[in-house]
């Protein structure tokens, strides 16, 4: 064995001896065009969203134009957003939903939000649900299935979609971690009745915390609208109180004053009002959002020039197998999974990894509380709520009997604890995505089975 080929953790030298740089897409994109859209937002002194020349509105409708949906509402959190998305296809008391073992806690907490209660339910290699295992779910109180596409990758869409229409399902689907990213054409999130963005610091494209929530059914939109709102429809053009408010001043540009204030005000309402929660975006959120949407194409491009790197780099495993992923074109490079023979293997490919210059992990890894893992919700596995009454679980108008345990997924926890990540983001380098993978061919040359 040649010097190089011997492991650092044996003595030899590391792949990697100049550390790789933490990062995050969205906030490392970040320049004076965002520092110049807030101040001029500030300047303004205009910074509700209900204005003629409103930033929300105007991220919004090139979000729609972007995603080729008819509707978008931005709010403040990718949780909003998915509250927002669960109402909007009328999750409530009594219904059961559909989730993934393996996503943010979020998502389930959404679910509860609406009165309704998840069923947790297997992934496979995709790391995104189990079509299988989401049939075997389904009941006779089950109303949506909730997709989540886990860091960037979508999962098996079409198959889930598939289940949904053959059971008469709604379908919401999560994707505050794939923004951008599409399936076979189409953006993700187009093809259901509902969906969430999250902006928040972590994500391709970042407002420091926010959300958007987005259909193409005008009932859904309606709801959504709602449930971001709780004064909706007071904010209205044909609220006289609501002209007097968006003409302050007789000086004001009457070209700009007779322009509808944004898709609120264009909406005439067909469905009655029911009291929200107030999600309402700031126009700093929109201010943000509109510059960091404009870099998405560039974002989304580095990524993936990332992660093409990394793969043509990597020499035939030994001892793993690479995630499934139903889209590669679709995917938007943030991550490429590897899933490791065993769990034990994992650990040595981890440990091996991090002295080469690699800092990864199995996803799953026992006594770690990592709230995308179903195992580490707490609360909801003892199915605790804010209220001692045991809402939703005890609700009366539910009927169905759902019981969860740490290891009520066993096919989740052994994929994760068996799955290593490969993260990439806008403070890497091309070069420093292929040393990543000649890392792991070494490691899988000396440890793989």
């Amino acid at each position: 064995m040649v010097a190089e080929d011997k492991l650092a953790i044996d003595g030899g030298p590391p792949v990697i001896s100049d550390p790789i740089p933490f990062g995050v897409s969205g906030p490392s994109v970040v320049d004076e065009e965002e520092v110049e859209a807030v101040s001029e937002v500030l300047r303004s002194q205009e910074l509700f969203r209900y204005d003629a020349q409103s930033q929300c509105h105007q991220f919004e409708k090139e979000a729609s134009e972007l995603l080729g949906v008819g509707y978008t509402l931005i709010v403040t959190s990718g949780t909003a957003a998915l509250v927002c998305a669960m109402k909007g296809v009328g999750l409530g008391p009594g219904d059961e939903a559909i989730v993934s073992g393996y996503t943010y806690i979020a998502t389930p907490a959404a679910i509860i939000a609406t009165g309704a209660v998840p069923v947790i339910a297997e992934i496979d290699d995709s790391l995104g649900l189990d079509p299988y295992d989401v049939e075997k779910k389904i009941t006779s109180h089950t109303k949506p299935i909730v997709i989540t596409h886990m860091r960037g990758v979508p999962a098996r869409l079409d198959q889930i979609l598939d289940i949904a229409k053959r059971h008469g399902l709604k379908v919401v689907e999560d994707c505050c971690q794939i923004v951008g990213g599409q399936h076979k054409g189409k953006a993700v999130g187009s093809k259901s009745d509902a969906a969430a963005w999250s902006l928040n610091y972590f994500k391709t494209i970042s407002t420091g915390e926010g959300g958007m929530a987005y259909t193409n059914d005008r009932d859904v939109y309606e709801r959504i609208l709602y449930c971001s709102d709780p004064g909706l429809p007071m904010w209205n053009t044909t609220n006289i109180d609501m002209e007097k408010l968006r003409s302050k001043s007789e000086n004001m540009d009457m070209e700009k004053r007779d322009t509808p204030q944004g898709q609120f005000y264009d909406v005439e309402y067909q469905l009655e009002s029911f009291p929200g929660e107030g999600y309402r975006a700031s126009e700093l959120i929109g201010a943000v959002g509109r510059v960091q949407l404009g870099k998405l194409p560039k974002v989304l491009e580095h990524q993936r020039k990332l992660k093409r790197a990394f793969m043509s780099e990597l020499d035939e495993a030994r001892s793993y197998k690479h995630q499934y992923v139903d889209d590669s074109e679709g995917d938007t490079g943030v991550s490429a999974g590897v899933i490791v023979n065993d769990e034990d293997l994992a650990k040595g490919f981890a440990h091996a990894l991090k002295a080469e210059g690699v800092e990864v992990a199995a996803i799953f890894n026992e006594g770690i509380p990592d709230r995308h893992i179903y195992s580490a919700w707490e609360s909801i596995l003892n199915k605790r709520s804010h209220h001692p009454s045991g809402y939703p679980w005890k609700d009366p108008s539910y009927k169905g009997d759902v019981e969860y345990s740490k290891d009520m997924c066993p096919n989740t926890l052994n994929i994760l604890g068996r799955t290593l990540l490969f993260n990439f983001h806008m403070n890497m380098t091309e070069e420093q995505a292929k040393l990543m993978a000649r890392a792991l061919n070494k490691v899988d040359a000396s440890l793989g089975i």
